[in-house]
């Protein structure tokens, strides 16, 4: 469990908007990172083990990959695919949950975690399916650049999971509040989650690269296939530690909109100064 302390809403800058992301997940550094890699320990083993299973029929066979062992190998990537869509809303917004109500200083519990999720699981898989996929896929139908494409509805529906949450209100109603709180912020929105992505790519690629220097000093006393295993096991993890950073600064620009656009820290200031002084 843990007892968050309110966020003090204010207009930020950018350099202290990406400051206090890296703090609030500094603080609550046990819950944000167990979340995550609780929920990528499932994929991370079931691709690990089919990699593995490759790996190891690839270099003792001399001439080509029997049936079996490729049958196996999609057998795995197909089951880790299933596991990681049905626990895509979990992966994608558990930690946003988290984030959010520690943000409003409320505790946050694992079991109040995955009920908040559980309450909203078809809507928050609805988005993440449609974000990840539809999008994509309209963008090559109506040949589109779809990269330009992806990265403005990316961008316009950045706030949606945490208007869910904050705001208790359904997928079609967090869509129009995030393109509303983003509109005439789009660019600052992309530059704050641009510099943001590179960070974060900088930290996992510096992390799995020290996992394969040390996956290259076990080959000296582990077999080809706990390797193979381990490796890939190991940088999905290291994959899952960098992804609470991407869901929290999105909590903290979805409060940072409404500041600028609705005076949300005004109302909070108006709040605690009619709050009755707590008892001694």
């Amino acid at each position: 469990m843990s007892v968050p302390v309110p966020l003090r809403l204010r207009p930020l800058e950018i350099g202290d908007l990406l400051d206090e992301t890296f703090r609030l997940y500094r603080r609550h550094f046990l819950l944000f990172a167990g979340i995550s890699v609780i929920l990528a320990v499932p994929t991370a083993a079931l691709y690990g083990l089919a990699l593995g299973m490759l790996t190891t029929a690839a270099a003792d066979t001399t001439t080509s990959l029997d049936l079996g062992s490729v049958t196996a190998f999609l057998g795995g990537i197909g089951a880790a695919l299933v596991v990681n869509v049905v626990l895509l809303p979990f992966t994608n917004s558990a930690v946003t949950l988290a984030a959010s109500e520690s943000a409003m200083g409320r505790p946050v519990t694992p079991g109040g975690l995955f009920s908040g999720v559980l309450h909203r699981y078809f809507p928050l898989l609805g988005y993440w399916v449609l974000f990840n996929t539809v999008t994509a896929s309209l963008a090559f139908v109506l040949c589109i650049a779809p990269g330009i494409l992806w990265t403005w509805v990316w961008v316009m529906w950045i706030a949606v999971t945490p208007a869910m949450f904050v705001e208790n209100i359904g997928l079609g109603a967090a869509v129009t509040r995030s393109r509303y709180l983003v509109q005439g912020r789009w660019w600052r929105t992309f530059l704050i989650l641009f510099l943001m992505g590179v960070v974060t790519y900088f930290a996992r690629v510096g992390l799995e690269a020290f996992l394969n220097l040390i996956s290259t000093l076990l080959e000296i006393v582990i077999n080809r296939f706990l390797i193979a295993v381990l490796t890939q096991g190991a940088a999905i993890l290291v994959g899952a530690l960098v992804t609470p950073v991407s869901q929290i600064v999105i909590v903290l620009i979805y409060f940072d909109l409404r500041v600028r656009r609705e005076a949300l820290d005004l109302f909070q200031m108006a709040y605690a100064l009619a709050a009755p002084p707590a008892p001694i």
